[in-house]
Order: C-alpha cells, then sequence, then structure tokens
C-alpha cells in the first residue's frame, strides 16, 4: 500500500461556479474558500500530513483588478477571522511564492499566521499565492553557484525540506498543469475532475486516496 504524505490541489472552478449561479465570480471565490477550509479538515481526518493549494498564480495578476482585490481581501480576512480556529486546530500554515510583489496588508496577515502556527504538527497547509512553477526554478538556479545537480535546485525550491506531492487533483474539468509545481509532480499521481472546485467534497478525497493506495508506483523501474 502507498504511504501518502502530500496532496496538491489546483482549486479551478470557482469563477463559472458563482457565474451559473447568477452571482458572479466573486461569489464562487466566496465559496471556494469555504471548500479550502473543509478539505483540510478532511484531510485532518484522513490523516494526510501535508496539503497545497493553488491560491494564486504569477499569471493571475491579468485578471481585473477589482478581483484580484476581492481574493486578497478574501484571504486577509478570512485570517483574521480563523486565527484562533487555525491556531488550536494544529494547522501550521506556509506559503510558497514571491510574498514580497503582495499588497501590505495581506503579506501582514500572512506573516502573522505563520508565526502563529509555526509549532503547530497536525498537517502542514502550504497556500501557492504570487506562485509560478517557471519562475520557482529560475529562482532556484540563480542560488546555485557551482555546476548544477538535480539536489542543488531541490534545496532551493520553495519546498525544500518538503516530500513532492504523492497526488495532484485538479478540479473544474481543464486537463493541464497551469505552471503549478513543475518539477514536484514529475511522480505524482494526476486526477482530473469535472466538478468545479466549490462542490468538492470528502468523499472525492477519499475516494481518489483509495485509489491512489492501489496503484503500482514504479518511478521508472520495471
Amino acid at each position: 500500500m502507498n504511504k501518502l504524505n502530500h496532496v496538491a490541489f489546483i482549486m479551478d472552478g470557482n469563477g463559472r461556479w458563482g457565474k451559473k449561479r447568477n452571482k458572479g465570480r466573486n461569489f464562487g471565490h466566496l465559496n471556494g474558500v469555504k471548500t479550502v477550509k473543509k478539505t483540510v479538515e478532511s484531510a485532518i481526518r484522513l490523516k494526510i500530513p501535508i496539503v497545497t493549494f493553488y491560491v494564486f498564480s504569477t499569471e493571475n495578476w491579468k485578471r481585473p483588478k477589482s478581483e484580484i482585490s476581492f481574493l486578497f481581501k478574501l484571504i486577509t480576512n478570512y485570517f483574521k477571522e480563523e486565527l484562533n480556529n487555525v491556531v488550536s486546530n494544529g494547522i501550521k500554515i506556509r506559503i510558497i511564492g514571491k510574498v514580497s510583489k503582495l499588497p501590505s496588508q495581506i503579506r501582514s496577515a500572512l506573516k502573522k499566521v505563520i508565526n502563529l502556527t509555526k509549532k503547530n504538527k497536525k498537517i502542514v497547509v502550504n497556500l501557492a499565492i504570487n506562485y509560478g512553477s517557471k519562475d520557482e526554478i529560475i529562482n532556484a538556479i540563480s542560488k546555485i553557484k557551482k555546476k548544477i545537480c538535480i539536489k542543488d535546485i531541490e534545496k532551493n525550491l520553495y519546498t525544500k525540506n518538503l516530500p513532492n506531492p504523492d497526488i495532484l487533483i485538479r478540479t473544474g474539468g481543464r486537463k493541464r498543469l497551469s505552471n503549478f509545481m513543475l518539477w514536484q509532480l514529475a511522480y505524482a499521481e494526476i486526477y482530473f475532475l469535472d466538478k468545479l472546485w466549490p462542490d468538492f467534497e470528502f468523499k472525492d478525497l477519499k475516494r481518489i486516496i483509495n485509489n491512489f493506495k492501489k496503484v503500482k508506483r514504479n518511478y521508472g523501474s520495471i
């Protein structure tokens, strides 16, 4: 049976979910955050040590300014309102991406939650914010001053000291990686779901994990 250390999520479909209900894209994002919370609770229940959520990519800056502003405000307010629950539930928050390029208000909120949860051990929740995998790889290589090998690059990625994802789950019906963890997902089992992110449920995660446990993982061997 395969050991499961890390599950990554591309949370696609929030905007379409809101528009289908004639309530706009931001309504979809609002409900998407609720699904993140439920998914973390499911991961704790299923004893998954690490989860990573693709929150905001380096390409998402192309979206309307009003939507970007709403997203950042949503994240900031969530950690203000849920901070005590996050801390008391043993959740350790980590951020991967170029945090320095984010607005000061969200940087401050993220810094606070990272500091208050750094000793928590029940589950690690990575939030990929202002994240682009190509950018991450270039950044890692730029730090290496000698002949490059695979281990040197891995030591300089945002995800250093973490195991690579065993599973990637992408909701929303699109079958692509969208510049997300291109290095780390080399041997991940990838599951594409047609349902939109706000509709993702415990039973979906459980079904995927049960399937993963039965998969033979060869890593290039026979």
